[in-house]
């Protein structure tokens, strides 16, 4: 069913597709009230995809006003469970039938290969959306244990509006991991799409009417941070705040959600260890760990960022991770055959050449990539990057890159493995790879435990 197409086929898709430039707002489509647009750019080519909304403030007032409206007269929550499964299966039913659009739309946005959006971006979209649906009429309320004379019932009710905002690295997906829960619970959403490749979002957007969600129940919003999404997370009429990001965003969306005593959930981002030891397979360790940092270009909150390797084993796994990732076929997104694709935005690779360039200059040794790949001059390419740390200072150990750069740092005992692996501020991922299950216990259940940021 999400078996990748040909790549003539991908780029006959492509050729077909108009991107949606408006934002999403109480069931139609609209330009942004003053008019401003802000340009998609493909990361592969550098080229100008399209000019999309750029809305402000008077933009968010005006989407929030119709959702809490949508939400007040009761036009979703006090729909039955039963009818608001079956729209929201619908949906999901809609979102196959256009998996191919939408897996070229994010691959052609984001710069992501288009096999990643067709076989486990889009499907995963798809499976999110559905499985919510399939929640709503499973969920009981409780009644409390009281006495006689008395009936007590604990009762889950929608909060309101839910101000969504959303990264750049998997656009679908975080918009359904978001709107899912918040529709299924019969909230009304206003999200903010990324100003990094938003037109998946305004494409998902064009299936919402026809699925039959209420004009005002979903809006989908496009612009700036500073302006756009400063505005959503401080409104006081948002009961709830869901973002995914990095720590500085995070911290000035707390301080406006604060104002409000709106509810906030947040998933950052993170710099995640990885230990293999020297009883490991290291076959199957060297596959994961590839995979693990180099899918998606790396740009990724839960990829294994940091190696923690075991002394013994050091030089004979880095040659085996070297040969792999040298391995990696870097090229067209479009092409089904391209395992990575280009970083999203000049800006990302500018960052990144910035920070190993630093740990080189400070003791790190380029095991492999550190540079833009020979055969790719237009783009935003930075090839798979391997950097032999030992100083757990290095910047590239201690930044989160979100990109194609592991970081190798070594360890000749367990507790200073799982030391290295706990010195971040970060959270969110860890693994560990040793055929020792007790071991593997012990760093699992301890791994973590002073993270923050996660």
């Amino acid at each position: 069913m999400h078996e990748p197409l040909t790549a003539a086929e991908y780029k006959a898709i492509a050729a077909d597709i108009q991107f949606p430039t408006n934002a999403f707002i109480d069931g139609a489509f609209r330009p942004a009230n003053s008019g401003k647009t802000s340009k998609t750019t493909n990361p592969a080519t550098s080229e100008t995809l399209a000019e999309i909304a750029a809305c402000d403030a008077t933009d968010v007032d005006f989407a929030v006003a119709k959702a809490r409206q949508a939400f007040d007269d009761g036009r979703w929550h006090l729909r039955s469970p039963g009818e608001r499964k079956a729209v929201l299966l619908e949906f999901a039913k809609l979102l196959e039938r256009n998996r191919h659009e939408l897996a070229v739309m994010e691959s052609l946005d984001s710069g992501k290969p288009v096999r990643e959006c067709q076989t486990v971006d889009v499907p995963d979209t798809i499976h999110t959306i559905r499985w919510h649906a399939e929640l709503i009429d499973k969920l009981y309320d409780n009644v409390a244990p009281v006495g006689s004379n008395a009936l007590t019932m604990v009762v889950r009710e929608p909060v309101g509006v839910v101000g969504c905002v959303l990264p750049w690295n998997f656009p679908l997906l975080m918009l359904a991991w978001k709107i899912g829960p918040a529709l299924a619970a019969g909230c009304t959403v206003v999200l903010k799409a990324s100003e990094d490749g938003p037109a998946p979002l305004l494409a998902f957007a064009e299936l919402v009417h026809e699925a039959g969600f209420p004009a005002g129940s979903v809006n989908i919003l496009t612009g700036f941070g500073h302006d756009c999404g400063q505005r959503l997370t401080s409104h006081p009429l948002v009961s709830r705040v869901a973002f995914t990001g990095g720590p500085s965003t995070a911290r000035a969306i707390v301080r406006n959600t604060a104002e409000n005593l709106a509810y906030t959930t947040l998933e950052l981002g993170g710099k995640s260890p990885v230990v293999v030891f020297a009883d490991a397979d290291l076959d199957s360790a060297a596959n994961a760990v590839v995979a693990g940092i180099f899918a998606a270009s790396g740009q990724s909150c839960v990829a294994g960022s940091r190696l923690l390797v075991e002394r013994s084993i050091k030089a004979e796994f880095l040659d085996r991770l070297k040969h792999k990732a040298e391995a990696i076929r870097i090229g067209d997104p479009q092409d089904p055959a391209t395992e990575m694709g280009p970083l999203a935005t000049p800006r990302q690779r500018e960052w990144i050449e910035t920070i190993v360039a630093e740990s080189l200059a400070n003791g790190g040794t380029l095991v492999t990539g550190g540079k833009k790949p020979d055969n790719h001059p237009h783009g935003f390419y930075y090839a798979p990057t391997i950097i032999d740390a030992e100083d757990s200072a290095l910047p590239c150990v201690r930044e989160e890159l979100f990109g194609p750069v592991l970081s190798v740092l070594t360890f000749d005992t367990e507790a200073e493995a799982l030391a290295l692996a706990n010195d971040t501020p970060f959270g969110l991922a860890s693994g560990v790879f040793t055929t020792n299950l007790a071991k593997a216990h012990r760093m699992v259940r301890h791994a973590m435990r002073q993270s923050r940021n996660s």
